[in-house]
């Protein structure tokens, strides 16, 4: 082979060397819906960390709402999302194949049924008669109409409105509503003119558990388990930061400020919203008690637990035997604390 002859195939060589390489990049992409929430984690994504450490070229999305995130996923826009577990049952129930591989929260004060100054409403007897608001299909609106039942009254005794967060904040100022069952950064503008009445854990105690998490389509779960697992790994990192050292999450630290960047709001909000949580290890969430053994895990039941009470408000139409192929602890059992 003359030198012509040898640069020129070279050239071909490295040309489909590029082309390889343009193509496996290509491939490593991911669409990943995420809401308003303040979680520690949501700096990986203001500053770029999760794409770093997982190779993958990510198009994060922000969405109102955990119903809004599945039908992206529904339609095949978004592949892995933060949801409630609330539109989680719901989804789950009507067919979506999805896994939750990480939990964010469980039920803490971070969401909250807040009571506009001059409602007339100072405890839970009172709300007879009143207007409430809720995000539709969410936890918060679960748990409101939960709440409402263990009153021992119905919709008929108290008017629910399932509107977007927005939208609830504009009637709650306007005071065409007397209160909404909401999370940030809603719930901080709420309190400004109103008071808790109840907080989630509250409801939670009373018998509605609830949990926010991270999940996947199955699909995406079985072909991308490494890119699950650096998931995971980041997410823990951020949350054993939050945990160790609070400092590093006050009102002036940069992580507060890139949240109120990313999320909106101002650092001190932020930082605020953050004590709001109720957080769990990475091994109590890989347990049988959450994530782990199948149709026993903890957050299946939930799930279970929450498909009922939908299906006995209408809201779905069938109630799965069990709910152990939506949950996994794969990820967590792999990854790094």
């Amino acid at each position: 082979m003359n030198i012509k002859n040898l640069l020129a195939a070279i050239a071909v060589g490295v040309s489909s060397l590029t082309i390889a390489g343009h193509s496996e990049a290509a491939d490593k992409k991911v669409v990943i819906g995420y809401q308003t929430d303040a979680l520690p984690s949501s700096v990986a994504i203001a500053n770029g960390e999760y794409a770093k450490a997982t190779g993958y070229d990510i198009d994060f999305r922000r969405f109102n709402s955990g119903a809004e995130i599945f039908a992206a996923i529904a339609s095949g826009d978004v592949e892995v999302g933060y949801v409630g577990s609330s539109p989680f049952a719901a989804a789950a129930s009507r067919g979506l194949d999805i896994k939750a591989f990480y939990l964010s929260s469980i039920s803490g004060i971070d969401e909250a049924l807040v009571v506009r100054n001059g409602s007339g409403i100072e405890t839970l007897n009172d709300l007879k008669g009143k207007k409430l608001a809720a995000a539709p299909v969410s936890t918060d609106h679960y748990q409101l109409l939960a709440l409402i039942k263990s009153l021992g009254l119905s919709e008929k005794d108290v008017q629910v409105f399932a509107i977007p967060q927005p939208e609830i904040v504009a009637s709650y100022n306007r005071g065409d509503i007397d209160g909404g069952f909401v999370w940030d950064p809603a719930l901080t503008e709420l309190k400004k003119n109103g008071k808790v009445l109840v907080t989630s854990k509250e409801v939670a105690d009373k018998g509605a558990p609830t949990f926010s998490a991270w999940v996947a389509t199955s699909k995406f779960a079985k072909d991308s388990p490494e890119f699950l697992k650096g998931f995971a790994t980041v997410t823990n990192k951020y949350y054993a930061s939050f945990t160790a050292d609070k400092a590093a999450w006050g009102p002036e630290s940069d992580n507060a400020k890139a949240l109120a960047k990313l999320l909106g709001g101002t650092p001190e909000q932020q930082a605020a919203a953050l004590k709001n949580l109720t957080l769990l290890t990475p091994d109590a969430q890989a347990s049988n008690a959450w994530l782990g053994g199948g149709e026993s895990a903890g957050a299946a039941k939930i799930l279970k637990d929450t498909a009922s009470f939908l299906k006995e408000q209408g809201k779905v139409s069938e109630v799965l035997p069990n709910y152990g192929a939506f949950v996994t602890a794969e990820a967590l059992a792999t990854a790094t604390n």
